[in-house]
């Protein structure tokens, strides 16, 4: 006689439970997970759109004080041409930051050259300086060396890209003997302005 066997499942309830913390568990942290993100975004568009709006605003702000000026301007009766734009334009464009370039200077000015004074004109920089001649360096060593430093500093370099020796001469005082030297720095607008500092 044939004996039939059933296999019966005790633990069936509790492999569903298993299962249903299980799932939950995954959804909790794919929730959670997605509203991270969505809160990060959030915040990153809300930063960006702040940005945006004050960009928009500054803009606003110098459109409001140019429309102010044109009405001064036509109040007043003085009107802009197109030449008179055309050279606000350049002089906002051209225009040399001396703060930086005078640091520029000094930083590449050793203890062994001084610099007695500048000269602007015609667009070009002029370097008026001096250093005591010593018998172990050629001074004209030291000088080459000097113009290389200025030609290497990208503050200097950028509104001077021509930089030359232009002359020098040999001078006693206080019975030490001195080379008196200048530097021309030459910009791309040479032959435009004139002016000193």
């Amino acid at each position: 006689m044939d004996q039939f066997f059933f296999k019966i499942n005790l633990n069936k309830y509790g492999e569903l439970k298993q299962k249903i913390i299980s799932e939950n568990k995954i959804f909790r942290a794919i929730f959670i997970t997605y509203g991270v993100i969505l809160i990060v975004m959030s915040i990153f568009v809300i930063l960006l759109n702040y940005n945006l709006k004050a960009k928009i605003e500054n803009r606003r702000s110098l459109l409001r004080q140019i429309k102010q000026e044109i009405k001064t301007y036509q109040v007043s009766g003085e009107f802009l041409s197109s030449k008179d734009v055309q050279r606000l334009a350049k002089v906002s464009t051209e225009r040399i930051f001396w703060a930086k370039k005078l640091v520029a200077f000094s930083q590449v000015t050793t203890d062994k050259i001084a610099i007695t004074h500048f000269s602007f004109k015609n667009n070009n920089l002029s370097l008026y300086g001096i250093t005591k001649l010593d018998k172990k360096e050629k001074e004209f060593d030291l000088i080459d060396n000097f113009i290389t430093k200025l030609k290497n500093n990208k503050h200097i370099i950028v509104d001077f890209p021509d930089i030359k020796f232009k002359k020098s001469h040999r001078d006693i005082e206080k019975d030490v003997e001195i080379l008196r030297f200048q530097i021309d720095c030459i910009s791309k607008e040479s032959g435009k302005k004139e002016g000193r500092i």
